[in-house]
């Protein structure tokens, strides 16, 4: 009679088990995505960037990338903690760059790969990774895509279902609703650019229907953007979105796959793309770990939502970081302490005015002193430079200089025009723009646009062209410049405005608005319909939805163009 009762509580505990598991198997889901952690090998002490073009700021330490390299390893760490204190987080993804220079340090992948074996098991959480463009490739002495996979096998490979021969692409079940397609859209020589192929877009509808046969929901993380994350993104930053991305994200949205996770733009954005058929996509796409905002993503899946959510790091070990690192200033040490965002936020702008400065060097342009434009271009490089980095208020400011030509500077808080170009390209970074075209930030840069328009060219005319006959003028009390005199001559009677600014305006209008207005995605924390949702909508609905969106975006561009208008040339 014991062994009975025995027996049938074993079945019965068993038997609950099961049902308990497939219960959590088949429940919502819940993951965090981290992209580009561009792991870096710390230095043992900070090295001098380039303080010529930096000035005195705390942060002559910086790099052209902006990133927190020797940070790099602690933000993993706190990142890695994070994920593991969280018992709702069921996994994480990683789409790519993994190591900063990967592809010639193996040590750094191997780094990366210790981390997160440990984290696996600590907590017990599997992560998946896929390469990126810093990772691996096929060049001749470089970590080749079976080097990536033998380091990262415990990472997706070990458990995948299928993979793409020659590339690090796979498949694996994240429960048993949802299944990862990991696809590898790196190319397999060239440093950033995709190296998307019919084949891999092929393995992925291919995929997508065997996801579908077995009763699973296909969601495809890969590196490159799927969709575009800024304006005319395949014009600007071409390298970063695949080729022919419209009639892929086409394909990929009509095989049922709803979200892409990607990575690689730097950017936390999020948008979307219906095809004519009426199947939504959506590419969320991931801003780097190891750079502001220092943030990573964590979404929740059930049938009927996919809810997501944007974290930042606030804090690392500071003390380890500086037995690690030695030399930086005891004040950015104590605010790494306390605001480690602000102090992430504060290197950003360092760096991005660097990166910016260096390609305004004629060095960087590519021009030889005695060459043909050296003086013409030499002459507007410096203007440029000198507005940027001109305060922008108070005697000599720049607000009352461009009152000579006619051109008003509202009033802000910003020091110069290096603070508000940095702050806003922080903001594509960060996402949710927040930059309504009323906003000070947009009428202040369209009008330093339009001083620098008038000033630099009218500067130019006269220290290259005019050069001997302003020489002469000079000796008569004509100290300005004939141009520039002229220049303000006109904008006091005719306004500050030219024929070319007409056009660049109509030209501009479309990616200004881009820039500082966000789509109908929430770029960081928001609620779109999931992948069992769209079963009760219609693909016309659908259909005519997309198709009145359109028509409401091109009267936006009229709409929009005017008030721009006004609001630099009229107001």
């Amino acid at each position: 009679m014991k062994k009975l009762i025995s027996l049938i509580l074993v079945f019965t505990l068993t038997a609950g088990a099961v049902i308990i598991g497939s219960a959590a198997a088949d429940g919502p889901l819940r993951f965090a995505v981290a992209s580009d952690l561009h792991y870096n090998l710390p230095e043992e002490e900070l090295t001098v960037t380039n303080e010529e073009l930096l000035g005195d700021s705390d942060y002559w330490f910086v790099n052209r990338r902006a990133a927190l390299e020797n940070e790099s390893g602690f933000i993993i760490d706190e990142f890695l903690k994070e994920c593991a204190e969280d018992d709702g987080i069921q996994f994480v993804l990683i789409p790519g760059d993994l190591a900063d220079n990967g592809k010639v340090i193996v040590e750094e992948h191997e780094n990366v790969a210790e981390k997160l074996k440990a984290f696996e098991e600590e907590s017990g959480k599997p992560v998946y990774v896929i390469n990126g463009n810093h990772d691996a490739s096929l060049n001749e002495g470089d970590t080749s895509f079976d080097d990536f996979r033998r380091i990262y096998h415990d990472f997706g490979y070990d458990e995948a279902l299928d993979t793409l021969e020659g590339t690090c692409s796979y498949t694996a079940d994240l429960n048993s609703k949802y299944r990862l397609i990991a696809l590898d859209s790196c190319s397999e020589t060239k440093s950033t650019e995709d190296g998307m192929t019919l084949r891999k877009i092929q393995w992925v509808l291919d995929s997508a229907k065997k996801a579908k046969a077995d009763g699973k929901y296909p969601v495809l993380m890969m590196h490159h953007n799927i969709l575009d994350h800024l304006p005319v993104q395949r014009v600007l930053s071409h390298d970063f979105i695949i080729r022919f991305h419209y009639t892929t994200a086409e394909l990929f949205a009509d095989s049922g796959i709803k979200i892409v996770l990607t990575g690689h733009e730097h950017c936390n954005d999020a948008t979307s793309f219906t095809s004519a058929a009426g199947n939504k996509i959506y590419d969320f796409t991931t801003t780097s770990l190891t750079m502001y905002p220092v943030a990573y993503r964590v979404f929740s899946f059930s049938d009927e939502s996919v809810d997501y959510e944007t974290r930042n790091i606030e804090s690392i070990d500071t003390e380890a970081l500086t037995a690690t690192v030695a030399g930086y200033p005891d004040e950015l040490v104590e605010l790494m302490s306390e605001n480690f965002g602000e102090y992430a936020r504060q290197f950003f702008k360092a760096g991005i005015q660097y990166r910016l400065s260096l390609s305004l060097t004629m060095e960087k342009i590519g021009i030889d002193e005695g060459e043909a434009f050296y003086n013409l271009v030499n002459t507007a490089v410096g203007g440029l430079t000198d507005i940027l980095a001109a305060p922008l208020y108070g005697d000599g400011g720049l607000q009352e200089q461009a009152k000579k030509y006619n051109v008003d500077l509202p009033d802000s808080g910003y020091e110069n025009a290096w603070d508000l170009a940095t702050e806003l390209v922080g903001w594509h970074y960060k996402g949710s723009e927040h930059f309504p075209l009323d906003s000070t930030e947009v009428t202040l840069l369209l009008k330093i646009v339009d001083y620098i328009l008038l000033k630099v060219l009218s500067t130019v005319n006269d220290e290259v062209f005019l050069k001997d006959l302003n020489a002469l003028l000079e000796n008569i009390d004509f100290s300005d410049g004939l141009c520039q005199s002229v220049t303000k001559n006109i904008t006091s009677v005719a306004g500050p405005v030219t024929v070319g600014e007409y056009v660049l305006l109509g030209i501009a209008t479309p990616i200004i608005v881009d820039f500082t207005n966000d789509d109908d995605v929430d770029d960081n924390n928001g609620s779109i319909p999931g992948y069992g949702a769209d079963s009760a909508r219609s693909n016309i609905s659908s259909i005519s939805g997309s198709f009145l969106s359109v028509i409401m975006k091109i009267a936006s561009f009229f709409t929009d163009f005017i008030k721009l208008f006004v609001k630099i040339f009229v107001s």
